[in-house]
């Protein structure tokens, strides 16, 4: 039976099941007319309908109790925020004469004035001061734990087939003051941030908040990767918590800084020169899977009004440059546009997974890509390994053994690692480099090609990654020779690889010579 709502004068109605009507007295704001009781709705006489409410604003994720503060919803979407009603200028201007309340115009370019729509990244910011007004810049010391230039010329990076295997990043003394800046240390890459083309990975260990401190990257974007430890970040387009489970992208250019809530933290950086992180394509997987474009966050407008000093450094070619300025850069009240930081909660990753036979290639847990210059061809893939059910039958489940023109780049976020090959520890990073061949031991091979094969969950209660970068990958001089925790190579690991095939040749030969074939070993 249609129930009709009493309202507008017009013939349109809708219907409304039992259930709802228990609820519509709640919904229905004060200046709307009481909907009657089902008893007293009656086919005989039909009541006009009345419309239940429009939204009033856009929706933003709510604050939880490990996050405080809200974001706005989408994956390159263009994004409208004011934390002050009435900032931002009227429709069709972005630099009016005299922006609102005194505030300067400012526009950020992530990509060239002339770019394809598709391409194209801004965003316009209304601020207090510009970001021009400072003191000269100066060069800082050298660092000679952060690298970008990775030329085969370079003396402080290598090119090798080794595999590497790390354990995390010991978290300094307390005596010994390091921010997520200051501990930051580059472990390889390849390309340069001048070309427009590259990648380098970092790990960073940190035990001090960045205070009046704020930092900008000449040279590429970052995908922070915690491991351990909240990133309490701030940003001039607003501020976002990072938690480990969640990554973050802050884009080239942007001005930021990191919190420390818990009081330490370390965790994984992957820079890319040159390109921007996007969403892989769906291709026949259809309109939805993979990382879905509502659960990325963006931070709404948020600015402090502070007039103290501050130091800003910028990285250029992996060399950094400071200035000062007496207010914090942090002071835009409102801003639009389409570049901006963003974070993903992995767990929210619709995973995928052969049902019946086979394996899938571990791209499939790609979460966000980057292009190279090579049409066709990514710079980068971000995977994650969730929990998943293994169900195929007659398959080797475990990563089969094979070389790959792609870097794997490996790190476990939390949890116990399930594979056999490394000696891979929650916040430490393994390297693959191209070409070279890897898999599972001996003992997992004989075990998996001889267990019965039943539905198994694995990966529970664990979170890692992967990182596939199409090219060869070189090594830092601090990543050989630095860190606190290079894991040697185990040299008999391999000796007692068998191979089964020898203990068949009598059956082989039988076969062959059941087909008038010569035996083995018999010369051509």
């Amino acid at each position: 039976m249609k129930k009709c709502l009493p309202g507008y004068d017009n013939d349109w109605a809708f219907s409304l099941s039992p259930s709802y009507l228990m609820h519509v007295d709640r919904i229905i704001m004060g200046e709307f007319m009481r909907i009657p009781s089902e008893e007293s709705l009656s086919d005989t006489s039909p009541l006009k309908s009345k419309y239940g409410r429009s939204a009033t604003d856009c929706y933003t994720s709510p604050p939880t109790a490990s996050d405080p503060y809200r974001y706005m919803l989408g994956f390159g979407n263009l994004f409208v925020s004011e934390a002050v009603p009435g900032t931002l200028p009227e429709g069709g201007r972005n630099v009016p004469q005299r922006c609102a309340f005194g505030l300067y115009s400012e526009q950020l370019n992530g990509t060239s004035f002339i770019s394809s729509r598709q391409t194209l990244q801004h965003v316009w910011m209304y601020r207090i001061r510009p970001s021009v007004a400072h003191r000269p810049l100066q060069c800082m010391a050298a660092n000679d734990d952060i690298e970008a230039c990775f030329s085969p010329s370079n003396q402080c990076i290598k090119y090798t087939p080794l595999s590497y295997t790390w354990g995390p990043l010991e978290i300094p003394e307390s005596m010994t003051r390091t921010t997520f800046l200051s501990g930051l240390k580059t472990m390889g890459g390849h390309g340069d941030p001048t070309n427009k083309e590259g990648i380098a990975i970092h790990m960073y260990a940190a035990n001090a908040s960045m205070e009046n401190e704020a930092f900008c990257n000449n040279d590429g974007d970052f995908l922070i990767i915690p491991s351990e430890g909240a990133l309490d970040i701030q940003t001039e387009l607003g501020r976002m918590m990072v938690t480990p489970g969640e990554v973050c992208v802050i884009q080239a250019g942007i001005r930021w800084k990191v919190n420390l809530p818990r009081g330490k933290a370390r965790g994984y950086v992957q820079e890319i020169f040159g390109s921007h992180y996007e969403l892989p394509e769906l291709g026949p997987l259809g309109s939805n899977g993979m990382a879905l474009p509502r659960d990325f966050e963006t931070p709404v407008a948020s600015f402090d009004i502070d007039e103290t000093k501050w130091t800003i450094i910028h990285k250029l070619t992996g060399d950094l440059f400071s200035y000062e300025q007496a207010w914090t850069p942090f002071d835009v009240v409102a801003w639009h546009g389409n570049y901006a930081p963003y974070k993903y909660e992995l767990s929210k990753f619709v995973s995928f997974n052969s049902t019946l036979k086979e394996q899938v290639d571990p791209t499939i847990h790609t979460v966000l890509m980057a292009r190279s210059k090579i049409p066709g061809v990514s710079l980068t893939e971000f995977a994650a390994f969730l929990p998943k059910w293994q169900t195929s039958t007659n398959t080797f489940r475990p990563p089969y053994y094979h070389r790959n023109m792609a870097t794997e780049i490996g790190g476990l976020i939390y949890g116990q690692y399930g594979g056999s090959s490394r000696e891979q520890v929650a916040g430490g990073l393994t390297l693959e480099n191209s070409y070279m061949p890897h898999g599972e031991s001996y003992e997992a091979w004989v075990k998996a090609t001889t267990e019965p094969l039943e539905n198994v969950l694995v990966g529970q209660d664990s979170l890692g990654f992967m990182l596939h970068i199409s090219s060869h990958f070189s090594v830092t001089n601090f990543a050989m020779e630095r860190h606190n925790c290079i894991r040697p190579q185990r040299a008999a690991f391999w000796d007692n690889v068998k191979g089964p095939f020898l203990d068949h040749i009598p059956a082989i030969n039988k076969i062959l010579q059941e087909q008038g074939l010569a035996p083995l070993g018999t010369p051509q």
